[in-house]
C-alpha cells in the first residue's frame, strides 16, 4: 500500500512487481480505506486509513514455494482408447509430445 501511495506511482506497475493482478491491489486499497466497492474515483492514501481499521485487516503473507522435482517425469505418454469391445493402448515418447498432439488431432477429426 505504501508503494501505491508514492507520488506518480502506478498501481498496475506496483502490482506486477509483486506478481499480483492490479484489480486485487485496487480492491485491497478500497478495503483498506473503507470505500464501498461500487464507489468510483481514486482510493484515498493508505495513510488516511484509521489505525484501528488497518490493524483489523488481513495482511499479505509471503509464501515460499518448493520444487516438486522429487517426482520423476513420465518417460512416455500413455493413453488407452476404447470403442465398444475394441481397446487400443498407445505409448508415445514425451520427447516428441508435439507430434503426438498433431497425431491425436488428425485421429479425432
Amino acid at each position: 500500500m505504501e508503494q501505491c501511495a508514492a507520488p506518480r506511482a502506478s498501481v498496475a506497475r506496483v502490482a506486477m512487481s509483486h506478481g499480483l493482478n492490479a484489480n486485487i491491489v485496487h480492491g485491497r486499497r478500497k478495503l483498506a480505506c473503507g470505500i464501498d466497492a461500487a464507489a468510483t474515483g481514486p482510493a484515498p492514501s493508505p495513510a488516511a486509513v484509521p489505525a484501528k481499521l488497518a490493524a483489523s485487516l488481513p495482511r499479505f503473507v509471503p509464501v515460499t514455494l518448493t520444487s516438486t522435482a522429487s517426482t520423476p517425469a513420465p518417460a512416455d505418454i500413455q493413453i488407452e482408447l476404447r470403442r465398444g469391445a475394441t481397446a487400443v493402448k498407445i505409448t508415445w515418447p514425451v520427447a516428441v509430445a508435439a507430434d503426438f498432439a498433431a497425431w491425436m488431432r488428425e485421429l479425432l477429426r
